[in-house]
């Protein structure tokens, strides 16, 4: 069956820069969200904790179990409680959800600052405020999202103007309220490497980490990340090999007609593993295998006959092909590969 190989030196080569660009390994906060961005949850989990990462940022509360023995803080950010936990956070999307929170439940809350999902108005920073005391939550954080830090406009730094007016005012109401002091965060990838000087709490680093962040030259920080290294490859096997002959076709619908006679192999990955069906006709391996007709369900057909080959090993480049971007890509592969440490 088809593999993914991960590079534990390229993954810790990423978290070292990082963690120069953030100045503390304490305030990296690992996003392990939908598989770890496909790398696997388990996998990258386990590396994390062995380079002395504490934070992890999930989707689900089953994500946090299964990655709660690695990590020190564990920030849930869809999932609504069932019972406080001691390393579980819990974020409030809603105001309105925050009645269903059990008592003593860990918090952060999420303010919108603009990119109109999820979060709180600024608005209603106060009722929320009040809110959260009255139900009796163990209250830490506030935190924002950028909608626009990997590209080239100002709303990044307006943004940023309208988070630090919220900060400035939960800090008021935080005294106000008798809460602790709290902590703020809003840098994900793309905004911790556009900081100059960072100074927030944590950051929540995801595509990074794994090698696959892109932002526009512009934004003059190429330097920070020309040294980031992908971390993830794919491997397929051959399951039979036989000679194309000029005019024959190949695969469903017969897309690929010959031209010439030609030494081809079939190979143990297709659409349910995660091989993007738009690849079909149009793309070529890092080794220069071509890729013939269409993409089945569990096959694909390459002019190669080498026992296992290369798909790919930079999801930037194969999403160029498949009109997408990395992330994508990267959370299709299906968790049932296997995922290896190389």
């Amino acid at each position: 069956m088809a593999y993914i190989t991960l590079n534990k030196n390229n993954f810790f080569n990423n978290l070292d820069i990082i963690k120069t660009q953030i100045k503390s390994i304490d305030k990296i906060a690992l996003v392990l969200k939908d598989n770890a961005y496909g790398h696997g949850l388990s996998q990258i989990a386990n590396l994390a904790k062995e380079y002395g990462i504490k934070k992890a940022v999930v989707r689900t509360y089953e994500e946090a179990l299964h990655v709660e023995s690695f990590f020190e803080y564990v920030l849930i950010l869809a999932d609504l409680p069932h019972k406080a936990n001691e390393k579980f956070r819990y974020t409030i999307n809603d105001i309105n959800n925050i009645d269903n929170f059990p008592k003593g439940t860990k918090v952060e809350l999420k303010v919108d600052t603009s990119m109109n999902r999820n979060g709180i108005s600024t608005c209603r920073l106060q009722e929320a405020f009040e809110k959260i005391k009255k139900a009796q939550l163990s209250f830490e954080a506030v935190f924002t999202h950028h909608r626009s830090a990997d590209e080239l406009t100002s709303e990044w730094f307006v943004q940023n103007e309208i988070f630090k007016t919220v900060k400035n005012e939960a800090q008021t109401l935080a005294l106000e309220f008798g809460f602790v002091k709290l902590r703020f965060h809003s840098a994900n990838s793309a905004s911790l490497f556009r900081h100059q000087n960072f100074d927030e709490d944590m950051a929540r680093i995801g595509i990074a980490a794994y090698g696959c962040m892109e932002l526009p030259n512009a934004l003059h920080v190429e330097d920070s990340l020309k040294n980031l290294k992908p971390v993830l490859s794919v491997y397929a096997n051959k399951i039979s090999s036989r000679e194309l002959k000029k005019g024959k076709c190949i695969g469903y619908g017969a897309t690929f007609s010959a031209d010439e006679d030609l030494s081809i192999s079939n190979y143990d990955f297709g659409y349910a593993d995660g091989f993007m069906r738009v690849n079909s006709n149009n793309y070529t391996t890092p080794n220069g295998e071509q890729l013939l007709g269409r993409i089945s369900m569990d096959n694909s057909s390459f002019v190669s006959k080498k026992d296992k080959i290369l798909i790919f090993n930079d999801a930037r480049e194969i999403a160029k092909t498949s009109k997408t971007i990395s992330y994508e890509v990267l959370t299709s592969l299906k968790q049932n590969l296997k995922r290896v440490y190389v």
